[in-house]
């Protein structure tokens, strides 16, 4: 008997910093997957053998001038609803799951008229508002109010949702799925001569507070000049973190990375002492889920100084599974980690107590077995729907 099919609609597969997707198709048991893609990226990161790249429809001026007059939606004028239904009709999937809410507003004209159920999974960035486009929150509104079942990272991203029109009883929590068996956890002895490494691992983005991160390590630089901080990630912002670096005169003891294929993470994060990220909303109200990196890190046994952001609290237990410190304020992470500098013992049990935290609530089996008990939810609310 053939196994459920779901098509994961994801329009990039894959950006370097999602391999959360990744490990979330590829560790499905009771369903099968193919994915639906307009762009691959990084064949060599994420092999993936049953993908689907649209082709791009062929322009025809007349259909984009009639479907303008009849008010369709540029999804249909444009062609591109044609080129999805017709690979549905042919892979006949038992419903779709679509990555990213912004995706799911994308499609929600093709979404409504579709025979099966859509779920829409959230991940932080994509459930805030478009100041540029004043329609968008409407649109959000109305998928959140269309689809089944809306997946969220986190229960704070969870609330978001809630306020942006989804029905409480529509939302279901979508963790992170860690295949913990490649993050084992590691013992650490306090350095020689004040040699400690801190490492932050993320995309270079105001969000993820790296600045605060820079100038509560600059704090320490000076009782321990030894000390070093590693960035793993890259992103839009890497000229201001050096530039920074230079003012505090900490460049040479900061050290960029750029981004870490899962072996040199693993590396790091093993090299490390402390794991910072302390993220913060921006003015445009992007903020987390719970970061994929700050979990794999704790995995290891890495203790955590963090910000009381997003859903980090939701993983990290202050005072038990690391040390948390409100947004913004790198004074208060420069006093978490002479805390965990000068007290052997904390930090060691802090790490013990996150890599058991990881395990209890995010092992990739547990999670992906919600996740497909979320699709059998949907396909059943999909019949019921369909009678």
């Amino acid at each position: 008997m053939n196994k459920p099919l779901v098509a994961s609609y994801c329009s990039i597969f894959l950006k370097p910093e999602m391999r959360h997707v990744y490990r979330q198709l590829t560790g499905l048991q009771r369903y099968r997957t193919c994915v639906i893609a307009q762009e691959r990226l990084h064949p060599e990161l994420y092999p993936f053998p049953d993908l689907e790249l649209l082709a791009r429809p062929k322009a025809s001026p007349w259909r984009h001038l009639s479907g303008k007059l009849r008010s369709e939606p540029s999804l249909y004028y444009r062609g591109e609803a044609a080129v999805l239904a017709a690979v549905l009709r042919r892979r006949s999937p038992d419903l779709m799951h679509v990555y990213f809410g912004h995706i799911g507003v994308h499609l929600l004209p093709f979404i409504k008229r579709w025979s099966k159920p859509t779920i829409v999974s959230f991940h932080g960035m994509d459930a805030m508002p478009r100041s540029e486009n004043p329609a968008y929150a409407e649109k959000m509104r109305e998928l959140l109010q269309t689809v089944p079942l809306v997946l969220a990272r986190s229960e704070s991203l969870a609330r978001v949702l809630e306020e942006r029109g989804a029905p409480k009883e529509r939302i279901r929590i979508n963790r992170t799925a860690l295949p913990l068996a490649e993050f084992p956890f590691v013992a650490r002895p306090a350095p020689a001569e004040g040699r400690w490494v801190f490492l932050q691992a993320s995309r270079l983005i105001e969000k993820k507070g790296i600045e605060d991160s820079i100038r509560a390590f600059a704090q320490i630089h000076r009782l321990y000049p030894e000390a070093r901080l590693h960035l793993a990630g890259d992103g839009p912002l890497r000229g201001e973190i050096e530039k920074l670096c230079l003012e505090l005169n900490i460049g040479d003891h900061v050290f960029l990375e750029g981004f870490c294929n899962p072996e040199q993470l693993r590396e790091l994060y093993h090299r490390a002492h402390v794991f910072l990220h302390p993220s913060k909303k921006t003015a445009a109200e992007d903020q987390e889920g719970i970061p994929n990196s700050l979990l794999e890190a704790m995995a290891t046994g890495l203790p955590v100084v963090a910000t009381r952001h997003g859903g980090i609290p939701e993983a990290v237990r202050d005072g038990v599974d690391g040390l948390l410190s409100n947004e913004g304020d790198w004074e208060a992470l420069a006093a978490s980690l002479r805390t965990l500098i000068g007290d052997s013992d904390r930090r060691a049990a802090l790490g013990e107590s996150a890599a058991a935290r990881v395990r209890a609530e995010f092992a990739a089996e547990a999670q992906i077995a919600r996740l497909e008990s979320f699709y059998d939810e949907a396909v059943s609310l999909g019949v019921k729907t369909a009678e």
